[in-house]
């Protein structure tokens, strides 16, 4: 982080110091965090009240590991505190007050529905490969997840990639006041978030948000296969590419093909000329969340062949999206039950029916959170699209997965994860491939974990460190 004084974070926050007389003398300048175990020397613990925890119980620790002050929502003894009335929107304006400490920073902002964090991660790499850049680890995208990320700027970055989620209207305005950017980019609009939302339309009207915040010389880049996206172009202030594959797209890609793993390849067509991409993510639906990141680096100055060499050695960082595992005895199994919408299903059964197998292709798919009143014709859809590729075995697993086995000619229902393991390691045969995909509650993440680390059916299973308490 950018070293800040107690006295400065006391000034951005609008908070009042507590347990030090000499705020001036206290610098902050190690991580900024709302983990106690994350801290070190020089830390800012940010005491937050959770559904399960009260962060203030964690000052003492967040001490002991190195942290030389927090801000919290009352004082604690003998620690120096920056109290606040509301610690979360105070971390928000102590993330601006780094922001604006860096006048050369160029900030991306990327929202969608889903391959947000496909696309920060692969962004991330091309743009650190010629500059010091920060983008968030996981997927830290809201009111705290962005001033993590932000708070981790220095001096000396140079870009700043910050992801953007949205459960409501106004979600996203506000984090572009933490982390306005100069480039937005908007990937898709999908049923996400639908029943909290109530129609795709206001979905989009929530995304459109970004691009609105983009000033007069900045640059969107919208999706110009998805109509609600491209529709965002009216009425902005800023520039506007669109990208994708088709024809009156300005960054488009031409001559698409796919290997036997479902890696794309294809010819990047943009107003600096053309060039020849081959990408090292499995599945078609990379080619456009590439161009995204092509559109995105040449805006912040990178050249076409740094671009096309970025992207070219770009590998997978977060776990669970589109992760292949090839097992000993040549199962494949593949992990991407990070999480789940009907978009983000059609794309992983795509790319999973693109890839070379010797033997046959299994879908275990969980239900689909947050989907609304049509959330049992939203899984019967991926249910009956996934019979049209022709799997050789669906798995639906739990309750909400039902409608989407019953639309699948020969489905197996199992009530959970355990039933599906038991299913899986007495039928699955060498040459096989596996794909898990769900939303993130269902634990088909950890199920994959446990098949990728088996040979045989004597296999351990992976401990869900979410279970696991502080």
């Amino acid at each position: 982080m950018i070293p800040l004084t107690l006295s400065e974070i006391r000034d951005l926050t609008g908070g009042v110091v507590h347990g030090t007389d000499t705020p001036e003398a206290v610098v902050v300048d190690g991580p900024v965090t709302t983990d106690s175990r994350e801290c070190g020397p020089g830390s800012l613990y940010v005491a937050r009240v959770g559904e399960v925890a009260d962060g203030h119980d964690f000052v003492g620790a967040a001490v002991q590991a190195g942290a030389v002050a927090a801000l919290t929502a009352r004082a604690v003894e003998g620690v120096p505190c920056v109290v606040v009335d509301d610690v979360q929107t105070a971390f928000g304006r102590l993330a601006r007050g780094v922001v604006d400490a860096a006048p050369e920073l160029r900030i991306v902002g990327i929202t969608g529905s889903s391959g947000k964090t496909s696309v920060k991660d692969l962004l991330a790499s091309v743009l650190s490969s010629v500059a010091e850049t920060v983008a968030p680890v996981n997927s830290l995208n809201g009111e705290i997840g962005v001033p993590l990320t932000v708070c981790r700027v220095t001096s000396t970055t140079r870009f700043l990639v910050a992801e953007m989620g949205a459960r409501g209207v106004g979600h996203i305005d506000y984090l572009t006041r933490i982390a306005p950017p100069q480039v937005a980019i908007v990937l898709n609009v999908g049923s996400a978030h639908l029943g909290e939302f109530g129609s795709r339309e206001n979905i989009a009207r929530a995304k459109s948000e970004l691009p609105r915040s983009v000033p007069a010389e900045g640059l969107s880049v919208l999706n110009a296969d998805d109509p609600l996206v491209a529709g965002m172009a009216d009425g902005l202030r800023s520039r506007v590419q669109l990208v994708g594959l088709a024809p009156e797209a300005d960054v488009r890609a031409e001559e698409v093909s796919l290997d036997e793993r479902g890696r794309a390849a294809y010819v990047l067509v943009c107003p600096q000329g053309r060039a020849r991409v081959t990408l090292r993510q499995s599945g078609a639906h990379h080619v456009g969340n590439s161009l995204a990141v092509a559109a995105a680096a040449l805006e912040l100055g990178l050249s076409l062949d740094q671009v096309v060499a970025g992207l070219g050695a770009a590998e997978a960082v977060s776990r669970w999206r589109m992760e292949i595992t090839d097992r000993p005895d040549g199962v494949v199994v593949v992990n991407d039950a990070y999480n789940a919408n009907p978009h983000s299903m059609r794309a992983a059964l795509d790319a999973v029916t693109a890839m070379h197998v010797t033997g046959e292709r299994w879908a275990v798919l969980g239900g689909m959170l947050e989907l609304g009143a049509d959330s049992d014709a939203e899984h019967a859809s991926v249910g009956a699209y996934a019979a049209s590729l022709g799997l050789d075995h669906l798995v639906a697993v739990g309750e909400g997965a039902r409608p989407l086995g019953d639309a699948f000619p020969g489905a197996e229902w199992v009530p959970d994860t355990d039933a599906a393991y038991e299913l899986l390691v007495g039928r699955v045969r060498p040459g096989d491939l596996v794909l898990l995909k769900s939303s993130r509650d269902s634990g088909l993440r950890w199920l994959g974990d446990r098949l990728a680390a088996d040979a045989d059916t004597d296999a351990t299973a992976t401990t869900n460190p979410e279970a696991v308490t502080r």
